[in-house]
């Protein structure tokens, strides 16, 4: 039982110092020169059931790749019950498959997950930002925290899913019965105008990792 808790809490550990830096846990393994799936929840529990630590190499590959201290780890570890949560993450791509979110906007079957603060918001999960629209305020691989069902205004930076499958970060523009203007911060992307019967749903960007 132990065992089972530190595995617990060295694993949530990781998923904070990811979230921390903006980054997902995948996020973190490449920016440490590791395979994608190095911190995946896949690969925490083998397939006999057995638990699976991450090796001492990968460890500090990782606190240098985001510039941190194993005394600033082994801290996450020891707190890493207290002042957050856990909530999934998914990325662009995988955000644009049908059947991916339930009928509220919510994501099925996402296998990562981040740690994310006690604000006291609830119903939400992190999206990595892909592309460049968003820069300098949102960078590819970035991590923003998304609330759907939730209403948003003019102004509001939002996460949009096409009819298509298209899935972006922006800023929400004038709206009408018929259209919708969607914002980029950076000047090289053009304002988009779509027709509102084009879009599945707008989320609300409530939190940003940087």
């Amino acid at each position: 039982m132990q065992d089972s808790a530190q595995h617990r809490a060295l694993w949530a550990a990781l998923d904070t110092l990811a979230a921390n830096h903006g980054l997902s846990t995948s996020g973190l393994a490449r920016a440490s020169g590791l395979d994608a799936t190095t911190f995946n929840k896949s690969k925490r529990i083998g397939p006999d059931g057995r638990l699976r630590w991450p090796s001492t190499e990968s460890l500090a590959r990782a606190l240098a790749a985001v510039g941190s201290t194993f005394e600033e780890f082994a801290a996450l570890v020891a707190g890493n019950d207290r002042g957050g949560r856990t909530i999934p993450i998914v990325g662009m791509a995988r955000a644009g498959v049908d059947g991916f979110f339930d009928d509220q906007g919510f994501p099925v079957g996402a296998e990562e997950t981040v740690r994310f603060p006690d604000t006291g918001i609830n119903k939400v999960y992190a999206l990595e930002i892909s592309g460049d629209s968003m820069e300098p305020l949102y960078r590819k691989g970035d991590v923003v925290i998304v609330q759907p069902r939730t209403p948003v205004r003019r102004g509001d930076r939002v996460v949009v899913r096409t009819k298509a499958g298209e899935v972006m970060a922006k800023e929400l523009g004038r709206r009408t019965e018929t259209t919708i203007e969607l914002l980029s911060v950076n000047p090289a992307h053009a304002m988009r105008k779509m027709a509102t019967d084009d879009i599945d749903w707008i989320a609300r960007i409530v939190w940003a990792s940087q």
